[in-house]
């Protein structure tokens, strides 16, 4: 199998703006999160909601290229079986054990809880129910490892899809994708986002909670099956490179009118609004693409450092927000200056990822519990493969 040194920097480099996200959203104004620092920024909401719109859809975007990859249809029993195992079990485990930071860390911060994280997780760990609409925010929770259980679900909806999209009716619809050329490219298949955001969303917000988030579910297993139906065509990477000035051109300048219309206090009526709803999804299609085409032009290349960090992306994903989270309760109640506090909470931040990593790789328990795979005879890191924004093996 090939392999993609743009798709493994591309995920790498995700991560990092996953992280960055989430750090800044201890300080952002008036959005709503675990903790807060007491030094929030209002001018953090523009280049929040800028990458907001996209940032997930690429994860499911760069899940679907890597496992259209991986060609899962040549096993898919044994593919649906390695997802599960890869996928499940870190989430099972990091509910269990890493977002129980997050929920006792959000309860004591809103005065719910009494101090004591040993009490919580007598109750958490073991399901104990809280007293009537007391606790219910901090009850087993997944937090940030939604991903993974969307994830996991569209990994198994598309192994049992493997005979139709391999059919011949599915090979020709798949190559009728691939063979987009042009605007046709860009505006084809945003069409269905922008349905899904004028029909769904309307309906449904965001949530995700699984079973009650349709237009998400909508809108990410689109993408993800976008990236499957793409990953091996030749003539779509090439078409990208060619259109990769323009298509970062345009996302920049639909990102320079979409926000300015969030942040308006005008009034829309629902004509307008359906407008800007059809922008976000048109926006939503030509930053994904912009992102890989300037990824394949730029990164496609053995950079020394990416088969350490491509390894370390799972657990990176698993441990980050719940660090976060953690340094936050410790450091803002000692009032440090919003600069040198946010300083502390991202370091703080990438050490522990760091030094997790390191722990985790070394204790062959571990491993499965944060999505890596098993340490091979020789002893030697292999990189890794279609986990969390991660390939085939």
């Amino acid at each position: 199998m090939e392999r993609r040194h743009d798709l493994d920097a591309l995920r790498v480099l995700a991560l990092l703006s996953l992280i960055a996200y989430h750090c800044g959203m201890l300080y952002v104004a008036e959005w709503d999160w675990h903790i807060k620092s007491s030094y929030l920024q209002d001018w953090l909401q523009w280049p929040m909601l800028a990458m907001n719109r996209w940032r997930m859809a690429l994860l499911f975007l760069l899940s679907g290229l890597a496992i259209g990859l991986y060609r899962p249809s040549r096993h898919p029993g044994r593919f649906a079986w390695e997802r599960t195992a890869r996928l499940f079990v870190p989430l099972v485990f990091g509910m269990f054990v890493i977002c129980s930071v997050q929920a006792y860390v959000q309860g004591v911060a809103a005065g719910a809880l009494e101090p004591g994280f040993g009490t919580f997780l007598a109750r958490y760990w073991f399901l104990a129910p809280w007293p009537p609409g007391d606790f219910s925010d901090y009850d087993l929770t997944w937090n940030h490892l939604w991903y993974l259980a969307y994830l996991w679900i569209y990994t198994l909806v598309l192994a049992a899809l493997l005979p139709l999209l391999e059919s011949g009716p599915g090979r020709r619809l798949q190559s009728a994708l691939a063979g987009l050329r042009g605007w046709k490219l860009v505006l084809l298949p945003a069409f269905p986002l922008v349905l899904y955001l004028n029909l769904l969303l309307v309906r449904f917000e965001a949530t995700n909670g699984l079973f009650d988030d349709w237009f998400q579910h909508a809108q990410f297993f689109t993408v993800f099956l976008y990236g499957y139906a793409l990953s091996r065509s030749a003539g779509f990477w090439d078409e990208l490179r060619r259109l990769r000035r323009p298509l970062g051109w345009a996302a920049l300048a639909m990102t320079a009118v979409y926000v300015p219309l969030l942040k308006s206090d005008i009034v829309f009526g629902e004509p307008a609004l359906v407008a800007i709803r059809s922008l976000r999804g048109l926006l939503v299609w030509t930053v994904l693409l912009a992102i890989l085409a300037w990824g394949r032009h730029a990164l496609d290349r053995p950079f020394r450092w990416l088969p350490y960090a491509s390894e370390a992306v799972f657990p990176w994903y698993v441990i980050h927000q719940s660090a976060t989270v953690l340094l936050a309760y410790w450091l803002v109640p000692l009032r440090l200056g919003g600069a040198l506090e946010a300083f502390l909470v991202v370091l703080g931040t990438l050490a522990t990822c760091g030094l997790g990593h390191e722990m985790v790789k070394r204790v062959a328990v571990l491993r499965p519990l944060f999505g890596l795979k098993p340490r091979p005879a020789s002893g030697r890191a292999q990189p890794e493969t279609v986990a969390v924004l991660g390939r085939g093996q």
